[in-house]
């Protein structure tokens, strides 16, 4: 119904306009006695089959969805309804910001593709927290990254401040240096500014009670010599794993007309190099640590090769939008029927 009904007629209208009026009917939905279970029941799937255990985090199934889609935490207990296995809020930053001018965000349909240029609109760590008090038994990832006007050589303070402000509310972290929509975001991605600020995270991490993963996200467009720095990195300052990957600057092979406009492109196109940075990855440290697989899953077919290739945990985010929520069960099932 969703692809035949619903997204033919959502595709109609702004997809940042349609991104928040879909949040409201969600969430005025799961106030419908009744609604969240009719959710579980139409997408969920549960078997102790799924559940699996990475950096010491008990997953109940390896389907996560990423960071972006929730970026301020408001509504991370009503889309766990529909079967994710964990959820990614963020990129939170320490002040709230606008993020980058309108419009910022486009589809590319005949890629089944997303740009966006959204440049870590949030409203702010401190809120997030507030509506993270709240939760009850949502494994959550937690995104940060730092404000548009804070200089690169000033980034850690940013990134240690949203740290300890969700220490207590996420169960793990993840490092965003790779958004290419933020001004010279991508330049900590190097290797001495890179660990700098990951080794300042884990001492802070290491002086709390009971350390949280510390995850790295990383872009796609990275080099296998940058690659392979990412893996020295990841050993030297014993981070907890990566997530690959982010969104591309490349534009290769696409067919839609707005395929030019600037920002970071996400969906099926990105499936094959970002499947490739996971292969890369887990061969060349011969398996020394977990990765999470995003960027492209369309398809049960696509997220096995995630998980084949060397994922331990896989993200959606563009196959959400364009395929529904049946996707989450498919994939379940497809997991299942592999062992």
């Amino acid at each position: 119904m969703y692809k035949q009904i619903l997204r033919p007629f959502l595709f109609l209208f702004d997809p940042e306009k349609v991104h928040y009026c879909t949040f409201s009917l969600i969430r005025t939905l799961s106030k419908i006695p009744g609604i969240p279970k009719l959710f579980k029941l139409l997408y969920a799937v549960n078997d102790k089959r799924l559940e699996t255990e990475v950096f010491g985090l008990k997953f109940k199934n390896p389907v996560g969805l990423a960071a972006g889609f929730d970026k301020d935490a408001t509504l991370y207990k009503e889309l766990s309804h529909f079967g994710f296995g964990f959820i990614e809020i963020g990129t939170l930053t320490p002040k709230g910001q606008e993020g980058n001018p309108k419009k910022r965000l486009f589809r590319l349909k005949e890629d089944k593709a997303i740009i966006n240029r959204m440049g870590f609109n949030n409203s702010g760590v401190q809120e997030a927290v507030k509506r993270l008090k709240k939760n009850k038994g949502v494994l959550i990832g937690g995104n940060i990254g730092k404000n548009k006007l804070t200089p690169n050589e000033n980034a850690v303070d940013d990134y240690l401040i949203c740290f300890d402000a969700l220490y207590n509310y996420v169960d793990y972290f993840v490092v965003n240096v790779s958004s290419p929509n933020t001004p010279n975001l991508r330049e900590l991605q190097e290797k001495e500014p890179l660990t700098q600020l990951l080794q300042s995270l884990q001492k802070e991490n290491l002086a709390k009670p009971k350390p949280k993963p510390i995850l790295l996200k990383i872009a796609p467009d990275l080099t296998d010599t940058q690659l392979l720095d990412i893996i020295d990195i990841v050993k030297e300052t014993k981070i907890a794993g990566v997530i690959a990957t982010n969104t591309t600057i490349s534009r290769q092979g696409l067919q839609s007309a707005n395929r030019s406009e600037i920002g970071g492109m996400s969906g099926k196109p990105l499936a094959k190099r970002s499947t490739e940075v996971i292969r890369f990855l887990s061969e060349k440290s011969n398996k020394a640590f977990p990765i999470i697989g995003v960027g492209g899953i369309h398809s049960p077919e696509d997220a096995i090769e995630k998980l084949e290739a060397g994922a331990s945990l896989i993200q959606l985010y563009t196959g959400f939008i364009y395929e529904g929520p049946s996707l989450i069960k498919a994939i379940n099932k497809k997991i299942l029927e592999k062992l």
